[in-house]
Order: C-alpha cells, then sequence, then structure tokens
C-alpha cells in the first residue's frame, strides 16, 4: 500500500491551519502566579506546535491571537506518557478510541509509523499571530498538512470540543 503524504514543505510568512511550527516559546504560568501587577518571573518553555486557528481568521487578520497545539513524535510522547509505550496503544489512538489524541503521518518517512506525530488536543496555547510570523520567517522552510489530512485534523479537533456529557441516558434495550 503507497502511503500519500500528509505534508507539503512550504517557505513562505503566511500562516494557515495545518502549518508545524517547531520551537515555539510559550510562556507557562506556574502555580504561585497571582495576577497581581507587581513584576514576576513566568517561565517560557519551547514546544513544537501546530496551528488549530481558521486559515480564513488568520488570512483576513481576524486572529490576534493564533490557538495552537502541541505535537510530539511518538517516542517523545512516550517518554511523556510511559502507558502509551504498550503494545496496541498507538492503534487505539489511530482508531481514534484515545480522546484528545490524534495521528499525523512523518513528513519524511510516512511509511514508518514509529515516526508518526501525535498531537494533543488537551494542551491549547494561544501565541501572537505577529510572534510567530515572525517565527515562521526565521525557520524557513516548514511543513503544512495537505488535503484532505488537513480536514481530517481539524473535524477531529472540533470532536473533541464538542462533546456533550449527559447525567443520565436512556437504558440498554435488553
Amino acid at each position: 500500500m503507497t502511503i500519500q503524504p500528509f505534508w507539503v514543505n512550504v517557505n513562505e510568512p503566511t500562516l494557515r491551519q495545518g502549518d508545524y511550527l517547531p520551537q515555539c516559546l510559550v510562556p507557562v504560568f506556574g502555580p504561585n502566579f497571582d495576577g497581581d501587577t507587581d513584576i514576576q518571573d513566568v517561565q517560557v518553555n519551547e514546544f513544537d506546535l501546530i496551528i488549530v486557528t481558521q486559515s480564513c481568521d488568520l488570512e483576513n487578520k481576524k486572529a490576534r491571537l493564533v490557538a495552537m497545539i502541541p505535537i510530539y513524535p511518538i517516542s517523545e510522547f512516550e517518554k511523556i506518557n510511559p502507558a502509551f509505550a504498550k503494545k496496541g496503544r498507538w492503534n487505539d489512538v489511530l482508531k481514534g478510541r484515545v480522546e484528545g489524541l490524534h495521528m499525523l503521518a512523518s513528513p519524511t518517512n510516512p511509511a514508518n509509523n514509529r515516526e508518526a506525530l501525535v498531537v494533543d488536543f488537551r494542551e491549547i496555547y494561544s501565541l501572537p499571530y505577529d510572534y510567530l510570523v515572525k517565527h515562521s520567517t526565521e525557520l524557513g522552510s516548514r511543513w503544512r498538512l495537505r488535503s484532505p489530512f488537513l480536514e481530517h485534523f481539524s473535524q477531529t479537533f472540533a470532536r473533541f470540543f464538542m462533546r456533550v456529557g449527559l447525567p443520565s441516558t436512556i437504558p440498554e434495550f435488553k
């Protein structure tokens, strides 16, 4: 079976939904952040992120802040979440059975599932549009999700957020 490439390589300052931006600096507020007006230290972490803000909002400059989701190589995700190193766990994610996670093929070796990337919808960061344009320009060449993989990614993100938990349900038929 031939695996179609999920990604296209781009080198432009334009931001789009599905752009993979490595090494983004993200401020992370610790538990002692109290919102006081005094100067406070804020930790800054580096993450590889993928844009989830709609391309039309980015193109029309309707988003001052851009929504981003962490994206990890499987091996890195397993270090943070050792339970995923168990046999069969990635097949559950691949089939959409693990809430909040989505898999994308490797940009450089799509046929090797161990080089796939995992997106964690459970964490969302918002970064300034202007920072991301500058960062993407400094990166030069980067990866962007291709259609229909972009639409599938976007749909999975939307399904994660449109879930509704009910307090009860109709009893099962017996």
